[in-house]
């Protein structure tokens, strides 16, 4: 697997990626959500999110087996919820 360097660059990278899981790993939510409500959320901290780096962030998450992606929608894996479920994943 690629990683890339430490910096302020990767580390922007994975931080919007850590925020995209968390947000489809949300229990209050539909397991699929459109393109668009995840743009929406994402963005509801305040913080302008281009929509294009949240596309290339799901992307590299698709490719990692993270989530399952369409043209519409996003959702986390069945791996992702299992990792949830047994409290590997924790803010």
């Amino acid at each position: 697997m690629d990683r890339e360097p430490n910096g302020s660059h990767a580390a922007g990278k994975e931080t919007l990626e850590r925020a995209i899981v968390l947000q489809l790993l949300r229990d209050d939510h539909e397991r699929k959500w459109s393109r668009a409500q995840l743009a929406i959320e994402l963005q509801a901290g305040g913080e302008e999110i281009d929509r294009e780096a949240i596309d290339e962030a799901v992307g590299r998450l698709e490719r990692e087996g993270v989530l399952g992606a369409t043209e519409q929608e996003v959702w986390a894996s069945s791996a992702a919820w299992r990792l949830d479920e047994l409290e590997l994943i924790g803010v």
